[in-house]
């Protein structure tokens, strides 16, 4: 089988890409910043070379919207240039790179879904740094797959910084909850693309693939279903437009990714968001439990 590197394996979508690999028998090496600084041109040739995987799946990113705006620097020093360092010894083993990048290469601008062809337009520093990413996979690498997926959520670190959590823990401390209601795209929860991610080992094709649970929903709409689904707290959540949310980013109001072009490839859509946010509060409370 194929030898896996995974940059960022202590992030929400590393642990759960570790994870999900092992138990399918794949052969992973985790990669964290202790063991491999992608900042580090030299740390990072030495790992690769010494290693040389089969296959390196870029999760490890900078991922503070907000800032990275004042963190320009950093931002681009982990999104862009870690992201050259990987994808130039890639290139010199021959390794396939799959890179994880982000609805936020968008302006919002377009009224239906953005599909792989449309041309990125980032209004964020974040946003910017990840197309950078895309770009210099694309000049690099020869067998690349570049993953665009959206308003990742997943457990690890539960109570750490995901949009439910921070939701969830204002309720609980009896908070009036204002959320940005004219924003909309696709929620994805890290356990459910880790398992397309497996799929994608196997893909034969190449280039740029959309990927995020089925169905679309404002960010309101994702905090008063999880609320919902949660129960045991009556929080008032009041919509808001952007232009009343203070935040240093701007973001793009439509981000909803079209993932139809794995489904002809034949990978089996990801399931709907409130399917994947049901069992998301199932397995929260069990982590709970044990902790």
């Amino acid at each position: 089988m194929k030898t896996i590197l995974v940059t960022g394996a202590d992030g929400m979508l590393g642990y759960d890409l570790v994870r999900r690999l092992r138990k399918s028998s794949y052969p992973v090496l985790p990669s964290t910043i202790s063991s491999m600084d992608i900042t580090k041109p030299d740390q990072v040739k030495k790992t690769l070379l010494s290693l040389r995987p089969d296959v390196v799946i870029h999760t490890a990113a900078y991922t503070a919207v907000d800032k990275a705006e004042t963190e320009q620097d950093l931002c681009m020093a982990v999104n862009f240039e870690g992201t050259r360092n990987i994808s130039q010894i890639c290139r010199e083993i021959e390794a396939e790179l799959i890179y994880i990048s982000t609805d936020y290469v968008f302006d919002g601008t377009k009224e239906t879904p953005y599909v792989e062809t449309d041309v990125p337009h980032p209004l964020n520093v974040y946003g910017q740094s990840k197309y950078l990413g895309e770009q210099v996979v694309m000049s690099q690498v020869e067998k690349y797959k570049i993953c665009r997926s959206s308003w990742l959520i997943g457990l690890y670190g539960i109570g750490g910084s995901n949009f439910l959590e921070k939701i969830f823990q204002a309720a609980q401390a009896g908070k009036i909850l204002r959320v940005v209601s004219d924003q909309i795209g696709r929620p994805t929860f890290t356990f459910d693309l880790a398992l397309a991610l497996k799929r994608f080992l196997s893909l034969p094709e190449y280039g740029i693939f959309h990927v995020a649970n089925s169905g679309s929903c404002s960010w309101y709409e994702l905090a008063k279903t999880a609320l919902e689904m949660r129960g045991g707290t009556d929080a008032e959540i009041i919509p808001i437009p952007s232009t009343q949310y203070q935040c240093a980013a701007r973001r793009p109001l439509n981000s909803i990714l079209d993932c139809s072009r794995l489904a002809r490839l034949g990978i089996t859509p990801l399931r709907p968001w409130q399917n994947a946010l049901k069992d998301y509060l199932s397995r929260r409370k069990r982590m709970k439990k044990k902790s």
